[in-house]
């Protein structure tokens, strides 16, 4: 798509500005309440009602761990910051989980391909600088043989969490072996789908996807990496719609899907102003998910990243929302293993996820 194997050739830094208020960490408002001219969605809406029935069963702690790879891996950490490597490329970032001493020695950081610079909150903009030489706003990326494509945004994200990556594989497990034993296709939801990689693991695996991101440009890059990976004819609904609304539109319209994927922020706006936040709105999420679950689901998949809570909170609430369902809810942490001598574990996310067996 781009003459230049990096994409669009930038010279300096690169602070493309996002319209996103999903990049999970980094829309995240700073002061998790609503400010106070924007009304709280949870005001609008009925008291939820507790499903009745046995809860689920639960295994926890579970940590899912991300270890090196030829496409990515974690190479250091520590001092507030990561060094990893995206396919070919070494990115320094930072991180505020890494509060250990690095164990690499500083020429192994200094030879690097890009740093991101500027505001070390979540949501803080900053600039990304090339040591090197000029590289584009992306680079060509593979997650186990599909392509997509890297991107340096100004919020220190670069398009992929590589940390989903046994989200992913699970998910795609489940929609092989079960489109095996049925004649009708498996439906994914993905709600706050951002670039889009887990709806096209999703749609290569077999099944039908329908993708909701309420930034037109986090649709547009979904698109790109769809063209990338060669997957334009998979059966991809992309829809930028604020995934509140969305999905209280399906319930109306009785639409059914066996997996749904959840991977909201702590805070963000809607393409119409909606208002989310996590702690008020998560719980009416989830308890519409399970209406539009099919009688025969699979899975749903619950991340949360950057909130002051433990996997506990969202395991209890995805436990007592699936009460009467049977099945299995597992939760705990998403990790991201080192790649050097010390072989640390990076927490990167909590998770929670129910299972039907």
């Amino acid at each position: 798509m781009h003459p230049h194997p990096f994409g669009r050739k930038i010279t300096g830094f690169v602070a493309a500005r996002s319209a996103l208020w999903h990049e999970p960490e980094a829309m995240q408002a700073k002061n998790p309440s609503t400010p106070p001219h924007l009304p709280r969605r949870d005001a609008e809406r009925p008291p939820l009602v507790r499903p009745s029935g046995a809860l689920p069963a639960e295994t926890l702690p579970l940590i899912l761990e991300v270890a090196p790879d030829a496409d990515y891996a974690l190479i250091d950490s520590g001092e507030g910051q990561k060094l990893e490597r995206y396919g070919p490329l070494r990115i320094v970032r930072p991180e505020n989980q890494a509060i250990w001493a690095r164990a690499l020695p500083p020429r192994d950081w200094n030879r690097v391909d890009a740093v991101f610079t500027g505001d070390t909150d979540e949501e803080g903009m900053g600039r990304w600088r090339f040591p090197r030489e000029p590289l584009g706003e992306t680079w060509p990326m593979r997650f186990d043989g599909l392509s997509y494509l890297g991107r340096f945004t100004s919020f220190r994200h670069v398009g992929v969490f590589p940390e989903q990556a046994p989200h992913w594989r699970h998910m795609a497990g489940l929609i092989e072996e079960a489109s095996a034993k049925r004649r009708e296709p498996v439906k994914v939801l993905n709600l706050f789908g951002y670039t889009g990689l887990a709806s096209l693991i999703a749609a290569r695996a077999g099944a039908h996807v329908t993708h909701v991101d309420a930034s037109k440009k986090a649709i547009g890059w979904a698109r790109e990496n769809q063209e990338v990976a060669g997957l334009e004819t998979k059966p991809i609904r992309w829809i930028c719609e604020d995934a509140m609304r969305f999905i209280e539109r399906e319930v109306k319209r009785e639409s059914r899907y066996d997996i749904v994927l959840l991977d909201p922020p702590a805070y963000g706006r809607g393409p119409k102003g909606e208002v989310w936040q996590l702690f008020s709105d998560l719980p009416a999420l989830v308890a519409l998910t399970r209406q539009v679950l099919t009688p025969k689901p699979l899975a749903v998949v619950l991340t949360a990243y950057s909130i002051r809570a433990s996997f506990f909170a969202i395991h209890a609430l995805l436990r007592d929302s699936f009460a009467g369902m049977g099945g299995r809810v597992e939760s705990g942490e998403l990790v991201i293993r080192e790649e050097n001598e010390a072989a640390r574990a990076l927490s990167t996310s909590l998770y929670a996820r129910w299972v039907a067996r």
